[in-house]
């Protein structure tokens, strides 16, 4: 990609006076890039204008070196929970090096060439979509091995409220690390700095973090995603679906993987948990689906007006409609949920207005801390 071409693209996205990603303001970022050994943290969404950012970086005479690639890999084809393996792209010849699976955090070894990490992914805004967890790691090390951070930060499609249980320490794991709730506001350059400043990093302390913001920006501000941030995530009421329907990914409950509709309808192989239906089959990133080739009864979410907010409602409904709820949950589901009392009150029949606001305390302890991060102006 051309400097010109670069520039018009910027110019162009800026006519449309909407939020500008970080990664399309390269002249805040170059210098800080020039002379330097890169390394990137990048999915399919890393894009400048239609170019990916690793592309764009290289045809602008940076010298990258690596790829690290987070869940789903480096082109957002692997399943979840998918093992990745490390390879060389082919159309950059960059190594890339997985951060999913057994290993995580980016070793002495890998960065002993490199000077910057760039982290540029389209996050959800949900604690447990794993990206977050990835950039967690790469902050550690970096703080270990003493390189710079760079968060090229990117609109939060969830990031107009606040909502969920927060996570209890007990429960940190890959699908939570942090003691944020589940739906938690931020943009990942704000939570890149709230991580560093609440110290959550190992004994390594903190990272040497910089972030460039996205302009124009504000969390009461939608944002509409135009390449799937994951591969179950292909539309925008999948994303608005997806902070509380990955409940059921603690069930016996299917949310979709596998049909046209993922994150957007609800059901298992029994018609005591309503009278749509689907029948999952393995599919381009779905490959063997819960339930696969068995017709599923439920709920098409995708009928019903689009609510506002996070709703307990159908978990409720598809636990009392369970006929053996003793097989309803999986050992998964604590540790979405980030506690074990979720589980607890909806085997006591806790209504949906109990669990909320039994979270209100822990709620508006986050929302103050919450504003000492803030980069852009807040919903409220």
């Amino acid at each position: 990609m051309s400097i010109l071409l670069l520039s018009w693209l910027v110019y162009c996205h800026s006519l449309a006076q909407t939020p500008l990603p970080g990664a399309f303001q390269t002249e805040a970022y170059l210098p800080l890039l020039k002379d330097k050994r890169v390394a990137l943290v990048v999915n399919q969404t890393s894009v400048v204008g239609t170019t990916h950012l690793a592309d764009t970086l290289l045809a602008l005479g940076i010298s990258v070196k690596k790829v690290f690639a987070p869940e789903h890999g480096f082109r957002g084809e692997a399943d979840a929970g998918e093992h990745v393996a490390n390879q060389k792209d082919s159309k950059t010849g960059l190594p890339v090096i997985s951060l999913f699976g057994d290993k995580k955090e980016p070793s002495s070894a890998d960065l002993a060439d490199v000077d910057v990490v760039v982290f540029d992914i389209q996050d959800v805004g949900v604690r447990f979509y794993t990206y977050i967890s990835t950039m967690h790691y790469c902050m550690q090390a970096c703080a270990r091995y003493k390189k710079t951070m760079l968060v090229l930060d990117r609109p939060n499609p969830n990031g107009h409220y606040v909502a969920g249980p927060v996570l209890e320490k007990k429960f940190k794991s890959f699908v939570g690390m942090h003691p944020i709730p589940i739906v938690h506001g931020l943009t990942v350059g704000e939570l890149a700095g709230m991580i560093n400043g609440e110290k959550w990093l190992d004994s390594s302390g903190t990272c040497h973090l910089k972030v460039i913001p996205v302009t124009r920006y504000s969390h009461k501000d939608a944002w509409s995603l135009s390449i799937k941030p994951s591969p179950n995530l292909p539309n925008d009421l999948s994303i608005q679906f997806y902070p509380y329907l990955c409940l059921f990914e603690g069930t016996i409950i299917s949310v979709g993987r596998g049909t046209e509709a993922p994150f957007q309808q609800i059901g298992a192989p029994n018609t005591a948990y309503g009278k749509d239906r689907f029948t999952p089959v393995s599919l381009a990133g779905a490959k063997k689906p819960m339930y696969e080739n068995t017709q599923c009864y439920g709920i098409d979410l995708r009928k019903r007006y689009p609510e506002q907010g996070f709703q307990l409602r159908y978990l409720l409904e598809m636990y009392r409609n369970c006929p053996e709820k003793e097989k309803f949950f999986n050992s998964f589901f604590n540790k979405l949920a980030g506690n074990s009392s979720l589980q607890a009150q909806i085997k006591a029949n806790a209504s949906e207005s109990e669990i909320i606001n039994s979270w209100k305390p822990s709620l508006e302890a986050y929302k103050k801390l919450r504003k000492k991060y803030l980069l852009y102006p807040d919903f409220e």
